[in-house]
């Protein structure tokens, strides 16, 4: 049972017709792009993270539409353009990230003509929703990724006991459930055998831009709060907002959120134009020159999710800090929001993907050159007014520091090393990408964000010629002394 006031933000949202936004007119949506959405989700998630993972969740109806076929869209989009609710049964007690491990068993019925689950999920957010995509086994005597179908199940359908829910540090908004399904009456989205090589990649990569929008929307509020008390506190007789110290973390904070959604933005951007593509493949077929163009964006977006989920969501980790580290004391102090924030913000570098397997998604586009050649794309492409021509030219001082670093990983010829140091290229990669989407923004629109162009990209220049220097001075032969224990301890 939901707390009272998440059916009182539930009714609010489904009396605006916050529902089904990303969904084409005729089901009944408002065929809005993952940019408004993004920008939606960031509001929310300023006021309550937890309703906002809720909320946030109908974006799981985008799988259904793509992949299931025209009955089960008829049948199941309308509900959620009308405010039903919605989950993704993904997570099992022994399958957390390696869901290839997933064994919940899926069954089909001749006799009902239906397919039938049994078995456990984990940690499932909103798992009591009306609609859920579950993952499951299919192929009896599989071990593995390919073994493994998406499903729909119906709550209405029953078959399904919420036997756990979890006691959580944040989200409190959010319930997150352990499920048991018993015989349980559901559908095959798709095709079997599809359900985590295609399916739930296109699933989480949709829940991890939401994840990013979530974690831009706690990094503005947890600098309003800051700001806001900064501006009111007094100390040794000045208001605390006056001290060098306290304005440092403030500006750091502004320059983070403002370059993180910079590119929050240009990711769900990304999405939207392949997407777009990709629904008007369903009426025609494309013409080599828009083929060429959903590959181009397809792979831009599939190189920017990883970054803009797992930056925004310890940028949001570091501001919710930050904003506790301003209030002093009273930050620690329950009646105030700082806190919450943070309690709030911890989960956005672990679920969806942890921050270390958004490296893992990202560093094939760092190694393979693909994202350098992005970064020297972009800068050849910003034309700077002669304000923000000098941070234009320390961004490319920084490119090359960055090259050289990479290519110093690549000459040391060890995936272990490799492995070891792609936080570092992965940070470096992002941090610079992100100076130069807010050197665009800068050069655009300077008075609202010229401070945090100038603000981020000096940061930038702290993150990046430390990681260089790191990695210039590795040697493969460091990694011994950097393993927590050995098997004799």
């Amino acid at each position: 049972i939901y707390a009272s006031k998440t059916y009182e933000n539930l009714e609010a949202t489904r009396k605006a017709g916050l529902w089904g936004l990303s969904m084409p007119r005729r089901y009944g949506g408002l065929n809005l792009p993952n940019v408004v959405f993004s920008m939606l989700s960031e509001v929310i998630a300023a006021a309550d993270a937890g309703f906002q993972n809720i909320w946030s969740l109908q974006s799981c109806i985008d799988t259904l539409y793509e992949f299931g076929n025209e009955e089960q869209r008829q049948k199941y989009i309308p509900r959620i353009c009308a405010g039903e609710t919605m989950s993704m049964d993904l997570t099992e007690p022994d399958a957390g990230s390696d869901l290839q491990r997933v064994m919940l068993k899926a069954t089909f019925d001749e006799k009902e003509n239906c397919w039938r689950l049994n078995g456990v999920k984990r940690f499932i957010t909103n798992g009591d929703s009306d609609i859920h995509l579950v993952l499951a086994r299919s192929e009896e005597g599989t071990r593995d990724g390919r073994g493994l179908s998406m499903f729909i199940y119906d709550k209405r359908n029953g078959g399904v006991d919420v036997r756990h829910i979890e006691n959580k540090l944040g989200i409190h908004g959010s319930p997150t459930c352990e499920l048991v399904y018993k015989n349980a009456k559901a559908e095959l989205c798709g095709n079997t055998r599809m359900g985590l090589i295609k399916y739930v990649m296109a699933l989480m990569n949709g829940a991890r831009l939401g994840i990013a929008a979530q974690s831009v929307g706690v990094e503005q509020e947890a600098y309003n709060e800051g700001l806001a008390y900064a501006k009111e506190r007094a100390q040794f007789g000045k208001k605390i907002i006056t001290f060098p110290a306290v304005y440092d973390m403030l500006s750091r904070m502004k320059a983070k959120l403002d370059a993180g959604r910079s590119l929050l933005y240009q990711t769900a951007m990304y999405v939207d134009i392949y997407k777009c593509l990709e629904d008007i493949q369903r009426d025609r077929k494309l013409t080599p020159e828009e083929r060429a163009e959903m590959k181009k964006y397809t792979r831009l977006a599939d190189a920017f999710t990883p970054l803009a989920k797992g930056m925004n969501s310890e940028y949001a980790n570091q501001n919710a800090y930050d904003a506790i580290s301003i209030h002093g004391g009273s930050g620690f102090i329950m009646e105030y929001k700082s806190q919450r924030l943070y309690r709030d913000a911890r989960i956005f570098s672990i679920y969806e993907g942890t921050t270390q397997l958004q490296v893992v998604a990202a560093i094939r586009y760092i190694t393979n050159g693909t994202l350098l050649g992005i970064i020297k794309e972009m800068l050849a492409d910003i034309v700077t007014d002669e304000a923000h021509a000098a941070l234009k030219t320390r961004i490319e001082t920084l490119v090359g520091i960055y090259e050289d670093a990479l290519n110093r990983v690549k000459e040391l010829g060890s995936q272990d090393a490799q492995d070891f140091l792609a936080r570092r290229l992965y940070d470096m990669t992002a941090e610079i990408i992100m100076s130069l989407l807010l050197l665009d923004d800068a050069t655009r629109a300077p008075e609202l964000f010229g401070k945090s162009a100038n603000v981020y990209v000096r940061m930038s220049e702290e993150s990046v010629l430390g990681k260089s220097a790191y990695i210039k001075n590795f040697n493969i032969e460091d990694l011994e002394s950097f393993k927590a224990c050995d098997s004799n301890e």
